[in-house]
C-alpha cells in the first residue's frame, strides 16, 4: 500500500470519529431558559356602598295582641282549710250574677243547720208557752226570749259558714280562667279559682317576653291596629308603671310585661280571645341623616363607620341617634353624599 493510500484511510477514520462525536453530543439535553414569573393582577375590592342622605326614621314596637275583658272578676275563697267539692263551670261558659261556680265540702254543716232550725222552733214554742202561763213574770219571759235569740244567732252563724263554702259570681259574663283543681284538693285563701269577664267591655292586651321590650311606650300614645285586614285607631291606656296594685303574684308578673290598648269603634265581631296586629311609634325624626344598620360598626363602646375615599376605606367615629330595626340616625360624623361601606 502506498503512502498516499495510508493517508486517505487515516483521514477517513478521523472523519468517522468526528461524525460519531457530533452525533453523540446531539442526544444530550439542551438547557432551557428559566421561565419568568406570571404577572399577578391586583384584586380590586368590591364594596357594597350606601350614599348618606337625609330621610325620616322611626322606632316602633309591633306585635300581636289579644282582646281581653276590661272588667274581670277573680273569684276565690277567703279562708284556708277547706277541701274542694266541685267546680261547676268550664272555660268559656256563660254565667249570671248569683251563680255558684264552685263549692267546698260542707262536712256536717247542713245537718247542724237543720238541728239548729229545730232548736229555734222549739225556743219559739217555749217562749209562747211562757207568755201564756207566766203572765206578769217578766224575768221568766226574758229568759225564754234569750234562749230564742241565742238559738237564732247560732243558726245564722252556721248559715254563714255554709255560704262560705260556695263561690258565687257577682257579675254576668263568661268564664275566662279555671284553676286546675280536683275534688278533695285543699284550697288556699285568696287563691283565684275562677275568673269571670264581661264581654261587653274589651281592650287589647299585649304581653311582651321581656319588660325591656316595652321601653318607650307611654300612656295615650297612638296605636295602629289591624284586625282581619281592617285598620283601626287606638290609644295606650295602661303600661307597667300604671298597672293597678294587686297582691296576686301571677298578676303582678304579668302586668310588668303588659300594655293595654283601647280601640276606637270596636267591631261587633271582636270577642274575647280575638287577635290583632298593632304598631306603636315610640320615637320619630324627620330630615335627619340615615344609614342602614349594616353600615354601623361598634367595638368596645365605640360607634364608627367605614367610608370610601377614592379607592381606599377610612374609619370615621359617629354619634348615633334613633336605632330602628333596619336603620340608624347619624347625628355627628357624616355628611350627606358620603359613601358608607356596608358590612357583608
Amino acid at each position: 500500500m502506498s503512502m498516499r493510500d495510508k493517508l486517505r484511510r487515516v483521514a477517513a477514520v478521523f472523519c468517522c470519529g468526528a461524525a460519531a462525536l457530533v452525533a453523540g453530543c446531539s442526544i444530550l439535553p439542551v438547557e432551557e431558559e428559566p421561565l419568568k414569573p406570571p404577572l399577578v393582577q391586583p384584586v380590586k375590592e368590591n364594596f357594597e356602598l350606601y350614599e348618606v342622605k337625609y330621610g325620616s326614621i322611626a322606632k316602633k314596637i309591633s306585635g300581636v295582641a289579644t282582646f281581653a275583658s276590661d272588667k274581670t272578676t277573680y273569684l276565690y275563697f277567703t279562708e284556708s282549710g277547706g277541701r274542694l267539692q266541685s267546680i261547676n263551670v268550664r272555660l268559656g261558659d256563660g254565667v249570671k250574677a248569683g251563680d255558684v261556680v264552685a263549692t267546698l265540702n260542707p262536712g256536717d254543716l247542713e245537718t247542724r243547720i237543720r238541728l239548729q232550725e229545730l232548736a229555734v222552733e222549739k225556743a219559739n214554742i217555749m217562749l209562747d208557752q211562757a207568755k201564756e202561763e207566766q203572765r206578769g213574770d217578766m224575768r221568766a219571759l226574758r229568759l225564754k226570749m234569750i234562749d230564742l235569740e241565742s238559738a237564732q244567732v247560732q243558726l245564722e252563724s252556721l248559715k254563714r259558714q255554709l255560704e262560705k263554702t260556695k263561690l258565687v259570681s257577682d257579675i254576668d259574663g263568661i268564664v275566662t280562667y279555671v284553676e286546675p283543681l280536683n275534688q278533695g284538693d285543699p284550697v288556699e285563701a285568696y287563691r283565684p279559682i275562677v275568673s269571670i269577664s264581661d264581654p261587653t267591655e274589651m281592650k287589647l292586651v299585649y304581653q311582651a317576653t321581656n319588660p325591656n321590650d316595652l321601653v318607650g311606650v307611654e300612656i295615650n300614645m297612638d296605636v295602629a291596629v289591624k284586625i282581619k285586614d281592617r285598620e283601626f285607631k287606638g290609644k295606650v291606656v295602661q303600661i307597667p308603671a300604671t298597672a293597678p296594685f294587686t297582691e296576686n303574684k301571677a298578676l303582678q308578673e304579668r302586668n310588668l310585661k303588659s300594655i293595654v290598648i283601647r280601640v276606637d269603634d270596636l267591631p261587633e265581631d271582636a270577642e274575647i280571645g280575638t287577635s290583632a296586629d298593632f304598631t306603636i311609634i315610640t320615637e320619630q325624626r324627620d330630615n335627619v341623616l340615615v344609614i342602614p344598620r349594616s353600615g354601623l360598626r361598634s367595638y368596645l363602646g365605640r360607634d364608627y363607620v367605614q367610608v370610601l375615599e377614592g379607592e381606599s376605606r377610612k374609619e370615621v367615629d359617629v354619634e348615633k341617634g334613633i336605632v330602628s330595626s333596619t336603620e340608624v340616625e347619624i347625628r355627628k360624623g357624616l355628611e350627606e353624599g358620603q359613601l358608607v361601606i356596608l358590612n357583608n
